[in-house]
C-alpha cells in the first residue's frame, strides 16, 4: 500500500460508525485503498458497509451527492449511507457493501471488455474521481488508464488504440477525427499528471515515457 494511505484507528472507526450509522463496527471484512482507506465492515446490527477515510476536500461532499442522485435514479452503484463527515484530520463516508462480481479479463480481449463496460456505465474509476466532460475526453481517460496485465502496468499506445476501437463498436457509432484527437489529448494529459507526481516524490516515472508521450501527442494532433 502507498505510504499516503490514511491510518485508521479501529476504536475511532467503531465510534464513528455508531455515531453516523447507528451501530458500531463488529468485525472487518476487508481493508484496501490507495489515497483513501477503504474498509469493509460488519456492524453490530449485522449490516455490511464500506467506510472510506481520506484527506478532507470540498469535492468529497459533491462526489457523494452525485453518487446519491445516481443511485436514486437506478444507476448500478452502492447506496451512500452518510454524507462526508469529519474523521480525525480527514473525512469519512459510508456506503452499502455490494459483494460479488468478477474482475474483467487482463489479457486477450480485455480492451473489448473494459470498453464495453465503460460504454454501458460511463464510469472510469471510483466516486472520488467524479468529473463532467465530453464523451471524447472521458473515453480518452479510460483508454489511457485501464490496465491490461496488472494495476501497475497501464495500457500501451497500441492497447489505448484497441480500447478506442472497442468503444466505437460498443457505442455503435464512429468518433469524429476531432473527437479522436481530444481522446488522445485527454489520455496524454492524465498520464503526464501521474508522471509529474512520480517524479516529484522520487519514484520511477512509469506513467509516461518520452517515446510514448511523443506518439500520443502525435495522435492528438499536437506536434
Amino acid at each position: 500500500m502507498s505510504p499516503r494511505l490514511p491510518a485508521v484507528d479501529p476504536a475511532r472507526l467503531a465510534q464513528w460508525c455508531e455515531e453516523h450509522l447507528g451501530s458500531p463496527a463488529a468485525s472487518e471484512i476487508f481493508r484496501s485503498g490507495y489515497l483513501s482507506a477503504v474498509i469493509g465492515l460488519r456492524l453490530a446490527d449485522s449490516r455490511a458497509v464500506v467506510v472510506k477515510v481520506r484527506p478532507d476536500s470540498p469535492r468529497v461532499a459533491a462526489c457523494v451527492e452525485v453518487q446519491r442522485r445516481l443511485f436514486e435514479s437506478g444507476y448500478p452503484c452502492p447506496e451512500p449511507l452518510t454524507g462526508a463527515t469529519a474523521f480525525g484530520d480527514g473525512v469519512a463516508t459510508a456506503e452499502a457493501y455490494v459483494p460479488g462480481g468478477a474482475l474483467l479479463p487482463s489479457a486477450g480481449r480485455s480492451a473489448w471488455a473494459f470498453a464495453g463496460a465503460f460504454a454501458r456505465l460511463l464510469v472510469v474509476h471510483d466516486w472520488d474521481s467524479i468529473t463532467a466532460d465530453s464523451e471524447a475526453v472521458l473515453a480518452g481517460f479510460a483508454a489511457a488508464l485501464y490496465s491490461t496485465v496488472s494495476v501497475k502496468q497501464l495500457a500501451t499506445v497500441e492497447e489505448t488504440q484497441r480500447f478506442l476501437v472497442a468503444y466505437r463498436d460498443a457505442r455503435g457509432r464512429e468518433l469524429s477525427a476531432d473527437e479522436l484527437e481530444r481522446s488522445w489529448a485527454a489520455g496524454v494529459w492524465t498520464r503526464a499528471y501521474d508522471a509529474r507526481y512520480q517524479h516529484a516524490v522520487g519514484q520511477p516515472v512509469l506513467s509516461l515515457t518520452e517515446s510514448a508521450a511523443r506518439e500520443r501527442l502525435h495522435r492528438a494532433g499536437i506536434g
